[in-house]
């Protein structure tokens, strides 16, 4: 039963050093750019949904160098990066080391975009749902279908929207109500919309999925202490991003099916490359 340390080879080989470096260089360059010129480069260089005005294609590439920089108060965050560059260094350097810089580098781009590529089709799937929702509901509105228009799709507003529901009930032929739901609707359309997505994780975890794979009976100490065969930890934490992702809670703004794409696509290209007979062609 093997243990892993980041001992005997590079521990900082040239790939995920400089993924490190461009990455802590985009985070900076974020917050410097906020500060100064007061605009935040997320929404150019964060990953969009197709339909927003600010997808562009490059941003399936920009948006694996970009982490978030302040919270929900203004308050500048660590926590998304470090995470992320800690794990890519933990895991990624001894598959670096194992596979060679340019195999590494073909994986973790793949990685990242499938991570993507998921995200994106289960946006896709989300928004076609929410869009079959309020279609139905603005053909047939009242008080009682905007309740379960909110509690189907936007959740979040359960509590805050009932004082409402309740003063429409009361007066139906107000067609003010009308005017303010349908305004709420397209507000809160455009903004997930225009929500971007960023961070590296997407490629993380494929980096976390190739570690599983190559060593799998290697032991992971979770939080310092509690020792876990890279195999099985892999396996609870995948599902643990299931389980997540399907439950879609209001209030959770972690894109779970990209760490599940990454995951996905980092099994199928690792799958292609021990089957395929030109395996080697990258090392």
């Amino acid at each position: 039963m093997s243990q892993y340390s980041p001992m005997g080879f590079r521990l900082m080989p040239p790939a995920v050093k400089n993924i490190l470096i461009i990455n802590v260089l985009f985070y900076l360059g974020t917050l410097i750019v906020k500060a100064k010129f007061g605009f935040d480069l997320t929404d150019y260089l964060g990953l969009h949904y197709p339909e927003s005005t600010l997808f562009k294609p490059y941003q399936l590439i920009t948006h694996m160098f970009m982490h978030a920089t302040y919270d929900s108060q203004g308050n500048i965050i660590f926590i998304h990066i470090l995470s992320n560059m800690f794990a890519l260094w933990m895991f990624g350097a001894a598959i670096e080391n194992f596979w060679g810089t340019k195999r590494f580098v073909l994986f973790y781009l793949v990685t990242g975009l499938g991570a993507a590529g998921l995200h994106l089709l289960v946006s896709w799937y989300r928004f076609g749902d929410m869009q079959t929702g309020i279609i139905a509901y603005q053909n047939a509105p009242s008080p009682e279908a905007f309740s379960k228009l909110v509690i189907d799709f936007f959740p979040e507003f359960k509590t805050s929207v009932a004082d409402f529901v309740y003063q429409w009930s009361q007066h139906p032929g107000d067609t003010q109500f009308l005017t303010e739901t349908n305004g709420f609707i397209q507000n809160q359309m455009e903004m997930r919309l225009n929500i971007p997505t960023v961070g590296a994780s997407g490629a993380v975890f494929g980096i976390l999925l190739a570690f599983g794979m190559l060593f799998p009976n290697t032991m992971i100490y979770l939080y310092f202490f509690f020792p876990l065969k890279a195999k099985y930890f892999v396996m609870l934490y995948g599902a643990f991003e299931l389980y997540s992702g399907v439950a879609n809670q209001a209030g959770d703004n972690v894109a779970h099916f990209a760490h599940l794409g990454g995951m996905l696509f980092g099994f199928i290209l690792i799958k292609y490359w021990q089957n395929n007979k030109f395996k080697n062609k990258f090392q």
